[in-house]
């Protein structure tokens, strides 16, 4: 089969789509025949050689990523049944970038009849986390929700889920194309992020007392500008970290205003909950009230290419990459 490997640590021209071994299902898996695999930007900081603390992984090694295809084959102990179905798998920082993969079938999520691979992959991993944020902050109806970074991947499904939950939502990304898309999306008020009274402007769409919410997924010294904006005993959710380190929010500045701090940990979710959430994702899709926005298609080969796109934070929303023969 063919593989996206990284090589070493660098720039993504270590990446290399090369020959590698069919896998076989051992007890307790299937093989996949990957369509879809779905990027998502810590891969890209993972294959430069940061976040080695949280994921502690060594060249050479696969290309990770969540799948979408069909189930080929089971080993032993798995219903004969599965095979043949349309599926998502969520396979991790390693592994996922290959025509075949192999994984537990307790990671299978069943995609919805009528949802093609693309919308699939782009909306079941991210999907996981948005809901999962949305249940840890507690985000209710009339409260005041600011999301950075929300023309992103994630970003886009959490000004979404938001919404349908009745809370006034401010987006905040950075120029005029992406301003639009999170507009598009139903956020009542839109900041653009490259400017430099950003913070300001957000003040003033958020209201005096500020938000209830603040979904950080942009990090650095975004991340710090939005704290200030949270109100006093409300939760500040600093899970992404595109600028390179998740926001240096200091424990006893929010501790003093009984503000509930939230990190990358709290969103290291369990297996049998990753699936009930990505199942969730899905049915959102199918019945249209949840949309993934996709940015850009990358054939298997080009996945240097596809990280490129991603590092260079021109597209909207999420970037794919296609498997070559793999059947929508």
């Amino acid at each position: 089969m063919r593989a996206a490997r990284v090589t070493a640590f660098g720039g993504p021209e270590v990446l290399v789509t090369a020959e590698a071994p069919d896998p076989v299902a051992g007890p307790g898996e299937v093989v996949i025949a990957v369509a879809v695999v779905d990027t998502i930007f810590v891969q890209t900081q993972v294959r430069a050689g940061w976040g080695l603390e949280y994921f502690p992984v060594r060249p050479p090694y696969i290309l990770g990523g969540g799948v979408a295809g069909t189930v080929r084959s089971v080993g032993e102990g798995v219903d004969a049944g599965w095979t043949g179905r349309r599926v998502v798998a969520s396979i991790g920082i390693t592994g996922g970038s290959a025509e075949l993969v192999a994984t537990p079938v307790e990671s299978l999520v069943p995609v919805p009849d009528g949802v093609p691979f693309t919308t699939a992959a782009a909306v079941f991993q991210d999907g996981v986390t948005a809901l999962a944020l949305m249940d840890l902050t507690e985000v209710t109806a009339g409260e005041r929700v600011l999301i950075t970074g929300a023309s992103g991947g994630m970003g886009t499904l959490m000004v979404q889920l938001a919404e349908a939950r009745g809370a006034y939502v401010v987006g905040v990304a950075r120029g005029e194309r992406k301003t639009a898309l999170v507009r598009e999306l139903g956020a009542d008020a839109v900041i653009d992020g490259a400017q430099e009274n950003w913070p300001a402007r957000a003040r003033d769409a958020l209201g005096a007392t500020g938000a209830d919410v603040v979904l950080d997924g942009v990090g650095g010294e975004t991340g710090l500008a939005a704290f200030p904006l949270t109100a006093d005993g409300g939760r500040f959710s600093a899970h992404g970290a595109p600028t390179g380190g998740f926001a240096p929010v200091e424990a006893r500045r929010a501790a003093d205003r009984k503000i509930r701090l939230l990190g990358i940990a709290d969103v290291q979710i369990p297996q049998r909950e990753s699936v009930r959430l990505a199942a969730q994702a899905l049915t959102e899709t199918a019945a249209g009230r949840l949309r993934p926005v996709i940015g850009g298609t990358f054939p298997l080969d080009k996945a240097a290419d596809a990280h490129r796109a991603i590092e260079g934070r021109g597209l909207l929303g999420k970037v794919l990459l296609t498997v070559r023969g793999a059947d929508d």
